[in-house]
């Protein structure tokens, strides 16, 4: 796997490596988020991506205010940057998240599944305080 560790280094007081390469070229270091992607599920995207025959897609997930208890997560591919957009990129998948819900993500990890009962993406996320009984929104 890819190593994705982003360090801030308001928190720590030492640069980062992305932050001493901006200082050095005099560019601002893109805006990262705290969501994972593991192997498995990077390789069931870049699969997605070959059978929609595009290279230009990323993966956006997103939480929004819906379901039984009160937030629902968003996860599709997108064309767009916008601002504000946070990404990381994973091993040729570029996960954005948008600047709303990079809170509500942080510490986040989606995976694929495939197996007789289930087969799909899940999001494991430390944030959610509970969901409802479908599984389909937390709070």
């Amino acid at each position: 796997m890819t190593d994705t560790t982003v360090t801030n280094s308001s928190t720590t007081g030492v640069p980062t490596g992305e932050e001493m390469l901006a200082a050095a070229t005099g560019q601002t270091a893109a805006p990262t988020h705290g969501v994972s992607l593991t192997d498995t599920a990077a390789t069931k995207v870049r699969s997605l991506y070959e059978q929609e025959g595009r290279d230009d897609l990323r993966l956006r997930v997103a939480v929004q205010p819906g379901g039984c208890s009160g937030l629902i997560y968003q996860l599709y591919f997108d064309e767009r940057l916008l601002d504000g957009d946070t990404t990381v990129d994973f091993d040729g998948v570029e996960v954005v998240v948008d600047k709303m819900s990079v809170p509500y993500l942080d510490g986040a990890s989606i995976d694929f599944e495939d197996t007789i009962q289930k087969q799909g993406f899940t999001i494991d996320n430390p944030n959610a305080g509970g969901s409802c009984a479908c599984g389909d929104s937390f709070h």
